[in-house]
């Protein structure tokens, strides 16, 4: 039986930390699970991606499997052979080493190799296979990574991006027209990475949609003030408003009083789902004062106010 390298199954120095190896092991895991790729190659693969990293994640076995490594290579540098390796030997020191099995160190048979039953103690002692399976369910989602962004009333009624990220990675996210404040956005598969090889979860982006100077949102209808001249309101006339698409000119009818409300359809928020279609704009209308009235005038309204 010849030495199994869990190091080259893995693709790691015999350096690496501990992180780095649940790293490569959480990627080959997710490559390699059978439920991914159908067929005996694959099956076997994953079978001893598992059982290396649960030999290299554990401190005590890797102890053991590094001198069993040292062990090897003095018998290989002599010219021996797999076949004439004294495990009789080997085990014995292991044996005069172990003061009883600790509960953590308790195995069941069935998937393990034949190498790993050799150098772990064999019968009783559990699978890796499972083992790596039970510490770390390939097929378990990442959690959730959750992010607040901030627009502008203007950035949502006409739609924008913002780019966010990190300096080494990066991304853009969209804002559709008639994105409404406290959104939540899903980004599938930008959430945190799963703990072992799994899916990653996804990017909640919960949107806030800062208050705006003169107008005020409510669903997709807008509202607003329109500040009107004293003679405007009372003969009637045209005034006119800045909106998101433009500036509008508004009708004013006769005697309007002070308070009173237009309704302009059409001219509010977009609607998320169907952008084309807008929800209505209401103009209040509020009555503006004339200052600095010369006495023609005073004596004009003085006429008025007798009747």
């Amino acid at each position: 039986m010849d030495f199994k390298d869990y190091y080259k199954i893995l693709g790691v120095d015999k350096k690496a930390s501990a992180a780095e190896i649940k790293k490569v092991y959480r990627d080959l895991a997710k490559k390699h699970h059978p439920d991914a790729n159908k067929g005996s190659d694959s099956d076997k693969k994953f079978k001893d991606i598992s059982e290396a990293y649960a030999v290299l994640s554990d401190p005590e076995k890797r102890r053991k499997y590094d001198n069993l490594g040292s062990t090897w290579n003095r018998h290989r540098e002599t010219g021996g052979t797999g076949d004439d390796f004294d495990w009789t030997e080997w085990m014995a020191k292991q044996q005069a080493r172990r003061t009883g099995n600790s509960a953590g160190d308790q195995f069941d048979t069935g998937g393990i190799s034949d190498f790993f039953d050799r150098v772990f103690g064999g019968f009783g002692r559990r699978n890796p296979f499972t083992q790596a399976q039970t510490q770390a369910p390939t097929a378990q989602k990442g959690k959730d990574a959750e992010l607040e962004i901030e627009i502008t009333l203007e950035e949502a009624y006409a739609g924008t991006s913002k780019l966010i990220g990190t300096s080494s990675e990066k991304m853009e996210v969209k804002f559709k027209p008639g994105t409404k404040d406290e959104q939540i956005l899903k980004i599938p598969g930008k959430g945190n990475v799963a703990s072992h090889g799994g899916v990653p979860g996804d990017l909640l982006i919960k949107v806030k949609v800062k208050p705006h100077a003169k107008y005020e949102r409510k669903g997709d209808d807008l509202y607003i003030e329109a500040v009107v001249d004293l003679y405007t309101m009372i003969l009637g006339g045209e005034s006119h408003i800045d909106t998101f698409g433009g500036k509008i000119k508004i009708t004013i009818p006769k005697e309007s009083q002070s308070g009173k409300t237009l309704k302009l359809k059409g001219l509010g928020m977009p609607k998320y789902d169907n952008p084309a279609t807008k929800g209505d704009l209401f103009v209040k209308l509020q009555v503006k004062l004339p200052e600095n009235l010369t006495s023609k005038q005073k004596e004009l309204f003085e006429q008025l106010r007798k009747g």
